[in-house]
């Protein structure tokens, strides 16, 4: 059926216990694919990250979208647990068509204040392990499968595209690793049948931001007033139409190695929010930022962290060199050298 083109495919969404997983196992599900939900917090297991989501409960959830939703508990960072869930997904299903790789749960281990030289190693070790490593185990299993069969899909769930400096040594290691991985994984996979690739989400309404703003779902425009930028938010069944869109399309394998946008795909493949808007954040941030390095007079703190956070995103990038450059200006940064400052247009990025 037209609405249901994931019909007879089998799903595996691993880290789907909240936010995007959970997001797109539920529009897998709304598609007509089984969906596995793993992760770490089923019932009854305190959730590392306080919250009381459950594995239980994103599949009930995609049985209410029409789905077949599983639960199966698994710390994807030991290759065993993988294992033996990529072997009853064969051993019940006889296939495995899509992977969502969505392990994050960083958040509470990531003290934005601290540089490189102030982290304590155990927590870098543990969060590249958790969120790096785990993908790469759960990939390196369900890839066998996938190339018996001929076809499949692998998704990295990461967070931004820009060659730039995400404002954090662990968060930037860990998200540009995961686009990485989107990236090589395509290369080795070439010519198999099988594409893997990279996808972001904007402003996300987890669930855990939802509660930061003191909002739901149902109110998430009263915490517009405390956030501009979360009047182009969006929630976790955007990303999850995305992929569920990328599932369908025959042509996949045209997108190997990117890291794409929800955003951009909504555009591409005609979706929206289940609300019926298409979220743009990123040409809102660019628009507020780009007026900011435009105006006249100082920047207040709020203001001048913006426009770095852009800056940092774009200055090595020669298709926004001349932004890059009026962002500098206005931050006062001079003589910065040519791996910190605006690169000069038709420079490559080595």
């Amino acid at each position: 059926m037209a609405n249901r083109p994931l019909d007879g495919k089998v799903a595996l969404v691993a880290g789907a216990t909240r936010g995007a997983g959970r997001g797109i196992a539920c529009m897998l599900g709304a598609a007509g694919a089984v969906v596995y939900c793993s992760g770490r917090s089923g019932a009854g297991q305190v959730s590392p990250m306080g919250r009381p989501e459950t594995l239980e409960e994103t599949a009930a959830l995609v049985d209410g979208q029409g789905g077949e939703g599983v639960a199966v508990r698994t710390d994807h960072t030991r290759e065993g647990e993988v294992a033996a869930l990529i072997a009853r997904v064969e051993a019940e299903r006889g296939r495995l068509d899509i992977l969502v790789n969505d392990i994050w749960g960083g958040d509470p281990m990531i003290d934005w204040s601290a540089k490189f030289w102030e982290l304590d190693i155990g927590t870098v070790r543990a969060l590249v392990d958790q969120a790096v490593i785990s993908h790469m185990i759960t990939a390196r299993h369900a890839a066998p499968l996938m190339l018996r069969q001929g076809g499949g899909l692998i998704v990295e769930v990461s967070d931004g595209h820009h060659a730039g400096y995400r404002g954090h040594l662990l968060y930037d290691l860990v998200k540009s690793t995961v686009n990485r991985l989107g990236y090589a994984m395509a290369w080795d996979l070439h010519g198999t049948g099988v594409t893997a690739l990279a996808l972001c989400p904007g402003f996300l309404r987890s669930e855990a931001v939802l509660s930061h703003f003191g909002v739901s779902e149902a109110s998430w425009r009263d915490a517009v007033a405390k956030d501009p930028f979360f009047a182009e938010s969006e929630s976790p069944f955007f990303v999850g139409r995305a992929v569920a869109a990328l599932a369908a399309d025959r042509e996949v394998h045209r997108k190997a190695g990117q890291v794409l946008f929800a955003a951009d795909l909504a555009e591409v493949y005609g979706f929206t929010d289940v609300d019926g808007r298409r979220p743009a954040f990123h040409p809102m941030f660019e628009q507020v930022t780009t007026e900011l390095a435009l105006g006249d007079g100082d920047l207040d703190p709020n203001e001048r962290f913006l426009v770095l956070a852009r800056y940092l995103q774009i200055h090595r990038e020669p298709d926004h060199a001349a932004r890059a450059r009026q962002l500098a200006a206005k931050l006062g940064f001079a003589d910065l050298g040519p791996g910190l400052g605006p690169i000069q247009a038709g420079v490559a990025v080595g």
